[in-house]
């Protein structure tokens, strides 16, 4: 998944005479609190909600003085690109360019977890489990082999780290539900499991505290 895949023709981008209370209610219809400063197709700047608060909300935005740091992706930026933006910039949408840097259109945080929701492992049912190591001690390779043991695959994987830390916590998503001898294998092999998710327990969880209420609510 690419920038281009992921960018969303509905919100007009500002042009330099927009006031910024025009841009407050463009931000407002779309739940935005970010959008780009277009002349013609040149992409000029990024406003936030902020910036426009902190001046003269009359004035057009072409008037504001900006924040000179421009976050934007090209069209061939991966998904992860685009997250990772997004995240340092905590932006609400991000501009796209083109190799000329001429403006494309806009990829939102709401598109973009959408998008990133619809992955085929999010969607599929399974267990998720949250192993504590060393970054030493990670290979996804043994991982894999240690799941595949028990007839199960993983879906997909991530790895957390921690500031001056060696230690990691990497996330796996398991396309079975009942994990439980996967779990078994990983302390076999002295992995520290901290963590488990099982869909099945928590629907079970949940029809046991419905069951509990609807008695008590009998009685």
């Amino acid at each position: 998944m690419i920038a281009e895949n992921l960018i969303s023709d509905i919100i007009i981008p500002l042009r330099t005479s927009d006031t910024g209370a025009e841009a407050l209610s463009t931000m407002g219809e779309f739940y935005v609190r970010h959008l780009p400063i277009v002349n013609q197709e040149e992409l000029l700047g990024l406003i936030s909600e902020d910036e426009i608060l902190d001046h003269d909300a009359e004035e057009p935005v072409g008037s504001y003085k900006l924040n000179p740091a421009l976050p934007f992706v090209r069209i061939n930026d991966h998904l992860y690109d685009v997250m990772r933006l997004v995240a340092d910039y905590q932006l609400t949408a991000i501009p796209v360019v083109d190799d000329q840097r001429r403006y494309i259109g806009l990829i939102t945080a709401d598109n973009l977890i959408r998008h990133f929701a619809e992955i085929g492992a999010f969607r599929e049912p399974g267990g998720i489990i949250v192993l504590e190591m060393v970054r030493q001690d990670y290979s996804l390779a043994q991982l894999a082999r240690i799941v595949e043991s028990e007839n199960a695959v993983i879906l997909s994987s991530y790895v957390q780290t921690f500031a001056d830390s060696p230690r990691i916590e990497v996330t796996l998503k398991i396309n079975k539900q009942n994990i439980l001898n996967i779990l078994a294998s990983f302390e076999r092999f002295d992995f520290i499991v901290k963590a488990t998710f099982n869909e099945m327990e928590y629907f079970d969880t949940l029809r046991e505290r419905y069951d509990s209420l609807i008695s008590y609510l009998n009685v």
